[in-house]
């Protein structure tokens, strides 16, 4: 049997894609859809069935313009995203340049940046708890030892909460867009590299007019991701600052989203904020995609 008529046969495809879709559907798209019309009914409690629609039926949407801890949340994610795509993507963007850049010890440098991804979200969240926050911290400890610091910083006051939530989320997955980008890199030819050469381009011009425009696409991706990803941080802020103080000022829609749904069992709120949080995440991303077209090269 030749290769372009099992391609003509579509039976063996549909073998194959039926039980995924059937997966997806049962697992990603129904639940979706269950949360939508949770969105508009009444919920008394986690687990219980839905008492019928709200009065009005768009009672939960109008709540959103009314509370003011969404508009906390949703003013921290949006600079979370904007703080992902600086430090996150740009980080990983340099760091894969340097790496790119150097021969032996490569591999050794690929495997450090990577290791943050392979743990878990609620171990990094208790050693950061452990450099911030518990005993006044391993930086405060540090700082009054060394520096003759005489009065502890607060890192969950409203002057440094945020900072103290950026840090490890930022970084956690600069590897993730690390290996990406490397990736990119390793799919463009040495024969252009050597061709700017012998023309006299410098590293930096090589870089800029070579490596950065065929990385447009790589760039693109991490740019999607990061957005998205902005969208759903939860767990590391969670296991950092649970719902206590300074949760008030420090909400992501995330947090807010979960502490909604699983701590005050206003199960069709939550519902309602998760599917803000996918509006957001799908219209923020097309937006992204109408702005950094990817090219064909």
């Amino acid at each position: 049997m030749t290769t372009s008529t099992i391609y003509k046969k579509k039976t063996p495809l549909l073998f194959f894609l039926i039980p995924a879709f059937a997966f997806m559907t049962l697992f990603l798209y129904y639940p979706f859809v269950v949360n939508i019309v949770n969105s508009f009914s009444k919920i008394s409690g986690l687990g219980t069935a839905a008492e019928g629609l709200n009065t009005p039926w768009y009672e939960n949407y109008l709540k959103l313009f009314q509370d003011p801890n969404i508009v906390t949340a949703l003013k921290n994610t949006l600079l979370m995203m904007l703080c992902t795509i600086v430090f996150q993507v740009g980080v990983a963007l340099v760091l894969a340049l340097l790496v790119d850049r150097i021969g032996r010890g490569s591999q050794f440098f690929r495997t450090v940046y990577f290791f943050p991804i392979v743990i878990s979200a609620t171990a990094l969240g208790l050693l950061f708890n452990l450099i911030f926050l518990y005993n006044g911290g391993m930086v405060n400890q540090i700082a009054q030892k060394f520096f003759e610091v005489t009065q502890f910083i607060d890192w969950k006051d409203e002057d440094h909460y945020f900072i103290t939530m950026l840090i490890p989320v930022m970084w956690q997955y600069v590897g993730f867009y690390f290996v990406i980008i490397v990736t990119g890199l390793n799919n463009i030819s040495s024969e252009i590299y050597e061709a700017a050469e012998i023309d006299g381009a410098s590293g930096f011009k090589r870089t800029r007019f070579i490596t950065l425009p065929l990385l447009r696409n790589v760039l693109c991706t991490c740019l999607v991701l990061a957005i998205t990803g902005a969208l759903k941080v939860f767990d590391l802020p969670w296991v950092m600052f649970g719902s206590g103080i300074p949760m008030d000022q420090s909400w992501l829609t995330g947090t807010y989203m979960y502490n909604q749904t699983f701590i005050r069992s206003d199960v069709d709120y939550g519902s309602t904020i998760a599917v803000i949080i996918v509006v957001l995440g799908v219209v923020i991303s097309r937006i992204s995609n109408t702005i950094f077209k990817e090219k064909d090269y």
